[in-house]
């Protein structure tokens, strides 16, 4: 869409809606276009959200979790089992696993991966202050919960060499064969991690 189309505003509207994961040219143009025709139901308390978030959203200085408060509020729950740590790379695998609550554990977020070829190092991520928080003494089980990507599983080995000195159990999600999953319509790879990871039936 051209400015002599649409003015300078909706151009800037649509750039960055192009910017969010997921969203092309073609789809910020329609979400523009929806968020326009619907300025009072959504533009404007969308407008009013973000200016909220930008405002009170922080990133907790403990676990690396998104909220509006430091500690966050799952630091902050005196219910949780601060024993274990799930380690993730990104919030938003946080909030999956709290949302299946799968377990009453506390997180740490390491803000992505180990990636030479994009020169993302160990500085890069939150690995020393993972370490810090294993060294405080309360921990006992850490679970590495990295995507099966080959990024994932360098990062893991990378954490678990760093904690070796550490006398807790490290271990990290089953790979294999989803619930509901037929074996048809799986890759090899994931075949392959759900045979070597079998277990008694």
């Amino acid at each position: 869409m051209s400015e002599s189309v649409a003015g300078q505003e909706i151009e800037r509207l649509i750039q960055l809606l192009a910017r969010l994961p997921g969203l092309g040219p073609r789809s910020a143009r329609r979400a523009a276009l929806h968020l326009i025709k619907r300025k009072e139901l959504l533009m404007e308390p969308l407008a009013g959200a973000m200016s909220d978030a930008v405002e009170r959203v922080g990133v907790c200085g403990t676990c690396g979790n998104i909220d509006t408060i430091d500690p966050c509020t799952l630091c902050s729950d005196p219910r949780r089992d601060r024993s274990t740590i799930i380690v993730v790379e990104d919030v938003s695998d946080l909030w999956a696993l709290e949302r299946a609550a799968v377990m009453n554990a506390s997180y740490h977020v390491l803000g992505g991966t180990l990636s030479p070829l994009d020169g993302i190092g160990p500085d890069d991520l939150t690995i020393a202050e993972l370490v810090d928080r294993v060294s405080g003494g309360d921990v006992k089980e850490l679970i590495i919960a990295v995507n099966a990507t080959v990024e994932g599983q360098t990062t893991a080995h990378y954490i678990t060499d760093q904690l070796s000195d550490f006398a807790i159990s490290i271990s990290r999600l089953a790979h294999g064969v989803p619930v509901g999953g037929e074996l048809d319509y799986l890759d090899e790879g994931t075949l392959s991690a759900a045979m070597r990871a079998r277990t008694q039936f």
